[in-house]
């Protein structure tokens, strides 16, 4: 199985923790494309690379991933952007949405949940385990 796994990276770093603590646990459902999303700084290599690469790289890992996770959280015009193309690819997405008093989610993201090619589930970080295990069954 290929996950790809998206969280926001040039909107805010603030859950980069929270991520790679997500993609380890995503790990154990099989190979994801995308650790570098739960790095807490960027590798030289990766600030070094051209948008264009960075696009066309990513597409190319939406195109070969099983399915999709996404933290949308943090707003982000990067992870609304792989969800479209995601979409359009046909690949089976899940977001998962922490609520918060100052955050509320996007209605194109809320709104596109239909139980079961594309679910969000909203959810606090323990929770996190038990969403994987009904999603990946």
């Amino acid at each position: 199985m290929k996950i790809y796994f998206c969280g926001s990276i040039r909107a805010g770093r603030q859950d980069a923790d929270l991520y790679l603590r997500l993609i380890t646990q995503l790990k154990t459902y099989g190979e994801v494309l995308t650790e570098h999303v739960g790095a807490k700084e960027l590798e030289n290599g990766e600030k070094n690379l051209t948008d264009k690469f960075i696009h066309d790289r990513d597409v190319d890992w939406l195109k070969q991933c099983d399915v999709v996770v996404a933290e949308v959280t943090q707003p982000s015009l990067g992870v609304g952007y792989e969800i479209g193309r995601a979409i359009d690819m046909g690949k089976r997405i899940l977001c998962l949405f922490r609520p918060a008093p100052d955050k509320r989610l996007s209605a194109m993201i809320a709104g596109a949940d239909n139980g079961s090619s594309f679910i969000v589930k909203n959810y606090q970080e323990e929770q996190a385990a038990q969403i994987f295990s009904d999603f990946f069954k």
